[in-house]
């Protein structure tokens, strides 16, 4: 067992090793030292209030401004009220019960203050927060940490930062040093100028200055980054060395029909675009390109020219959707784009033709019968689906599947894309799309086994779209103003969208309760939310609703009728998020907006301005002017710039959160890589690792590296990364 993997029991002791299992999943002696601090604190200096984030548990070093008890109103008990301030913002911290705090909680005291980031009556305030008091000659924190820099670590609620710092110092002193296996190649470290990783790890956590602290992240960050390249690599290595059929498309051909049948011309993007893409397609070996582009640059019909290519060199395509809604809507549009060569064999059907079969989980059984033999037959040459197209029993005519589309990648882990590539009998080429823009250094570090294509460049007669932040608390007539705006739209023979973060139904209520962790009203309901403006300001007009946990065949239902006009206003969850296409709609209200992270708002904006009429954004939120979550409302209202948003994006959910979706799910294995920040270093990284994996591609020569995928990375995530 190397000296990382040894459990923490061993060597922190019974009770503070499960206190940070249950609370921080950490569970080993280097997922305890993998735990970085957050930031370091010197002694005598103050936390900025004004960046804590609401639901966030954290740590801040605070004055006592001002201390007293409350009585409660009618019934026994009393409440403490303390305010702290780092001399500019306040923050308010409320213990129930503990009156007797008081007297150690006075004003003038400072400490270290650590809790979740809850609102009360519009003031944020941490709920019976842990402390400890600094300023006393007798505490035992001042004189540890007296002329030194103070650790703050990501915390729990039960586990705050000074309860690891001492847990981290146990461990530092238990620790056998000398079983330590090191990942990095000793002359790339010498190169590069790193420290040894004992040294980064003993400094990272107990810097004796600045410097120390930067010298240790230099190191750490060039394991996370060379790790994750090395992955990439060896997945590109075994990607370039498989063969895949070539797929060239006949003249006068499927393709070709299509293309004359277009009523506009392709932008000069799509045409760039496609050019890679049939280049790639006419090589033996397997196409890994990822497809990004702005909301309504016509990734799709990108997309499509791709499979029809296929289709007319004799093989197979398939896409893969998140959702249903998204799977039948892709179905739909493309049907209708083919006309009569989507209908080959039916009568009036188009001799080049082929037929697109459709495949979700819950369609019914005839429906499934007949999709999977038009596609085990040959008759249908493109199949778009769910994930049921993963399912053991989905077979394609004679194994000949040439080509897979992943439609938004963020949604699927890379085993689900090679479930289904694992369907052909030899590797197909694999085409990935997504609407959230990606900034270039996380295309490098998320699909390192891609080549990357970008559409910026929207189709004409496509409307601009104008978003505005409605602050309905503060400003309720500008709540009401927005709900006339959607009834002048529905006037003027348009339709809207209305957007909300939960359902409403039971089961959704439970989770909802589950999931309040302070005194917050629940978020907005589909359910309720409809019923309150059939009742209220959107009286008199045509109001469906639509969302997840609704029957297939009644989502189709609302989404066919909401496209031929006949539905005025729907209210939706998220479910409408991505390709939802009908370009009568002009109008969307967000509402709990500040719920909804800022790439997920730019896509839901996307869906209005698709045809010839300017399109409107109404972002609703009650969180105040000057809140984060304000700030990053107005952000959104600023630009239309998915690229600048992506960026804006990642700087708050943090690299961790965006890896982990596009790869498996899993927790990420970034903590003090930023992919926005250091794109030398990962560039860097990339290089080094090429070199070691042509050298040495099954790291035989580098056990320690090799070990680090499994546990830097993680063990199943390393799993995913070189399935393909």
């Amino acid at each position: 067992m190397s000296a990382l993997d040894q459990p923490l029991k061993r060597l922190v002791g019974g009770p503070s090793a499960k206190a940070l299992a249950d609370h921080l999943d950490l569970h080993t002696a280097g997922d305890l030292l993998h735990h970085y601090p957050r930031r370091y604190a010197e002694r005598g200096e103050l936390t900025s209030l004004d960046d804590l984030v609401l639901d966030e548990h954290v740590t801040v070093m605070a004055r006592i401004e001002e201390s007293r008890v409350i009585p409660f109103q009618g019934r026994k008990g009393d409440r403490l009220e303390v305010v702290v301030t780092d001399g500019r913002s306040r923050l308010r911290l409320t213990f129930f019960n503990q009156a007797r705090r008081v007297h150690e909680l006075r004003p003038g005291r400072q400490g270290l203050f650590a809790g979740k980031v809850g609102v009360f009556n519009r003031v944020r305030q941490l709920a019976n927060p842990e402390y400890e008091l600094m300023d006393e000659e007798d505490t035992g924190l001042a004189r540890e940490f007296a002329g030194r820099l103070i650790p703050v670590y990501p915390a729990a609620a039960k586990v705050p930062s000074w309860r690891i710092s001492k847990a981290v110092d146990a461990l530092l002193g238990s620790l056998d040093w000398d079983e330590l296996a090191d990942p990095l190649p000793e002359e790339l470290r010498a190169g590069r100028g790193l420290l040894p990783l004992r040294d980064a790890l003993q400094q990272i956590h107990r810097p004796a200055d600045q410097a120390e602290c930067h010298a240790a992240r230099a190191r750490l960050k060039w394991d996370e980054a060379f790790v994750l390249q090395v992955a990439l690599a060896q997945r590109r290595a075994a990607d370039s060395a498989q063969t895949a059929t070539p797929r060239v498309p006949g003249r006068d051909g499927l393709l070709d029909a299509f293309d004359a049948r277009l009523p506009f011309t392709l932008t000069d993007g799509q045409q760039k675009v496609s050019a890679e893409i049939f280049a790639d397609l006419a090589r033996e070996h397997p196409m890994h390109r990822l497809l990004q582009g702005e909301v309504g640059s016509g990734k799709t019909l990108v997309a499509l020219r791709a499979m029809l290519a296929v289709v007319d060199a004799g093989g197979q395509a398939a896409m893969l959707a998140p959702t249903e809604v998204l799977a039948q809507q892709h179905h739909r549009s493309i049907v209708e784009m083919m006309g009569d060569l989507a209908e080959a064999g039916l009568l009036g059907g188009s001799e080049l033709g082929t037929r697109i079969a459709l495949l979700t989980g819950s369609m019914g059984v005839a429906a499934r019968r007949r999709a999977l033999l038009d596609l085990v037959t040959g008759d249908a040459g493109i199949v778009i689906g769910t994930h049921a197209l993963i399912e053991d029993g989905v077979r394609f005519h004679q194994d000949d599947l040439g080509l897979v589309v992943v439609d938004e990648q963020h949604r699927f882990g890379v085993e689900q894309r090679d479930a289904l590539r694992a369907k052909a009998a030899r590797p197909p080429h694999l085409l990935v799309m997504t609407a959230t823009p990606i900034p270039r250094t996380v295309a490098m570090t998320v699909f390192g086994d891609l080549e990357t294509s970008v559409l910026d460049q929207l189709p004409a007669g496509r409307s601009p779209i104008a978003t505005h932040v409605v602050p309905a608390l503060e400003k309720p007539n500008f709540l009401t103003r927005a709900w006339e705006r959607v009834r002048e739209e529905v006037a003027a023979g348009h339709q809207a969208y209305v957007v909300c973060p939960r359902i409403g139904d039971e089961e959704d209520d439970r989770k909802a309760k589950q999931a309040a962790g302070d005194d917050r009203r629940p978020p907005l309901a589909v359910l309720d939310t409809a019923e309150k403006l059939l009742r209220g300001p959107l009286a008199g007009l045509r109001v469906e609703v639509l969302h997840g946990r609704m029957a297939p065949d009644a989502k189709d239902d609302v989404m066919r009728r909401f496209t031929a006009g006949q539905v005025d206003v729907l209210v939706a969850t998220t479910v409408i998020e991505v390709g939802v296409n009908v370009p009568n709609a002009t109008v969307m209200a967000v509402l709990d907006a500040d719920r909804f992270g800022v790439s997920q708002l730019h896509q839901l904006r996307g869906r209005v301005g698709r045809g010839s009429a300017p399109g409107l954004c109404l972002l609703v939120s009650e969180m105040p002017d000057g809140s984060p979550a304000r700030r990053r409302l107005d952000a959104v209202a600023a630009t239309l710039d998915g690229f600048e948003l992506s960026r804006i994006d990642l700087e708050q959910r943090r690299e961790g959160d965006v890896l982990g979706q596009a790869q498996s799910g899993v927790r990420s294995s970034l903590r003090v890589l930023s992919v926005l920040e250091d794109e030398e270093v990962i560039a860097a990284a990339r290089e080094e690792a090429t070199a070691v994996v042509a050298a040495d591609p099954r790291l035989e020569g580098h056990p320690e590296l090799a070990a680090a995928l499994r546990s830097l990375v993680d063990e199943e995530r390393a799993d995913f990364l070189e399935k393909g």
